[in-house]
């Protein structure tokens, strides 16, 4: 399994071979090596997301078709200052904000177009796209339901008979961390961008009859998607599923009286490679629960009884941070948390503390394209380069690491103390 991973993230990492025919190669070498066979393997292949990434990028294809994208970019380099860091900042704060309710996949999927219009400099695409994808991955913690390993950790606690964390106190105490976090990418992100050209405007031109059929449909699907998210204990949510709100919605659009799409001529524009990438993630995840790996890990951790508690939350902190890479956060958290848990208990250590370090840095993986929907994303747009992702995604994890262990030891230790 080691063996399969390494040889794909090389692959994926250097570029040997096209993005999707890597991918694919799990659907061969996991059967080979009988780790899964193949109906275990492909089935991955087909997971929810997956769909949830179509409609999203059919609505993206949609958006830029009808050059709506350059109306919403207009307006928002009235709103925001006109200067490469203005708008990096800008963008990682309206893409945090955003993820902090809605799914960080679905965010960076209605906002990536709107940032590659931004400028025509390859150079300033590339940090726009990774702009949108971090931002994603930053915010999506700042709530309870912002991304599946939170409430993987509040539905542990609540099974553990642990004092819940209350909605608001979550915000209080992790925004923060998410505030820090969205200044240092922010800033290195944008160095170097200073006096760089961004697209001017002189005069917002007015809506056209089909950008306002597709503003609409986004309005509405964002009213929708806001109505659905849960915020416990006062609201429950819709109850929808997100993946069929946005797959309705992109196919929508293909029906009057839309008809933004043609599939004959559209469907050369949609990212197979990307499915086919997040197929394979998920089919890694399925056979790190299936060898056992995961859970040989995790359970090694128990090993780290006698270290200093800042030393190991920086262990944990490192340790989910680098697997989540080439693994499901929501398997990894699934796995971890129960361990963490027994782990805390023999130890005499605040068991919420030691979990909520290893779920906030289970969301903030920044190096490879499989490790967060929003990297695959980015990956996507086609500005973005695997070797240039992992060099700034191996700076912000380490940043990510140190910040959530000081604010673990300094700021949350002693909230839950209380």
């Amino acid at each position: 399994m080691l063996g399969i991973i390494a040889l794909l993230v090389t692959l994926w990492t250097n570029e040997g071979l096209p993005l999707a025919i890597v991918s694919l190669l799990p659907i061969i070498l996991f059967p080979a090596f009988d780790i899964l066979d193949t109906k275990a393997t492909t089935a991955n292949y087909a997971h929810p997301i997956i769909f949830l990434f179509l409609g999203g990028f059919l609505i993206a294809i949609a958006v830029e078709k009808s050059s709506l994208h350059l109306w919403i970019a207009h307006k928002m380099l009235h709103i925001f200052p006109n200067s490469g860091r203005g708008i990096v900042l800008s963008l990682i704060a309206t893409s945090g904000l955003l993820s902090s309710v809605l799914s960080n996949t679905t965010t960076t999927l209605l906002l990536i177009s709107i940032a590659l219009y931004l400028s025509d400099s390859p150079k300033i695409k590339l940090r726009f796209a990774l702009a949108i994808a971090y931002g994603a991955s930053v915010g999506g913690i700042m709530t309870p339901i912002g991304t599946p390993p939170n409430l993987i950790l509040m539905g542990m606690m609540q099974n553990e008979g642990l004092p819940a964390i209350p909605f608001f106190q979550w915000i209080w105490m992790v925004a923060p961390l998410s505030l820090v976090m969205f200044l240092a990418v922010g800033f290195i992100l944008s160095a170097g961008l200073k006096g760089v050209s961004i697209q001017q405007v002189s005069h917002i031109p007015p809506l056209q009859p089909q950008q306002k059929k597709v503003l609409w449909l986004l309005l509405s699907l964002i009213v929708l998607l806001l109505a659905n998210a849960p915020i416990p204990p006062y609201w429950d949510g819709l109850g929808l599923s997100e993946p069929g709100i946005l797959l309705t919605a992109g196919l929508i659009l293909f029906m009057p009286p839309f008809q933004q799409l043609d599939w004959m001529q559209d469907k050369g524009k949609i990212p197979f490679q990307i499915m086919f990438l997040f197929g394979a993630g998920f089919a890694i995840a399925k056979a790190f629960s299936n060898t056992g790996l995961t859970a040989d890990i995790a359970t090694s951790l128990t090993a780290l009884g006698a270290v200093p508690l800042i030393l190991l939350l920086l262990i944990i902190a490192a340790l989910v941070t680098f697997t989540t890479e080439i693994t499901s956060n929501t398997a990894l958290i699934s796995i971890m948390l129960p361990i963490l848990y027994a782990m805390s208990q023999q130890l005499h250590i605040d068991p919420t503390l030691t979990m909520m370090v290893a779920t906030i840095c289970a969301s903030y993986a920044f190096m490879l394209p499989i490790a967060t929907p929003p990297n695959a994303i980015a990956m996507a747009s086609g500005v973005v380069k695997i070797k240039t992702m992992a060099s700034l995604g191996l700076m912000f994890n380490l940043i990510g690491i140190l910040l959530v262990v000081s604010f673990a030891m300094f700021s949350w230790q002693p909230v839950l103390q209380h």
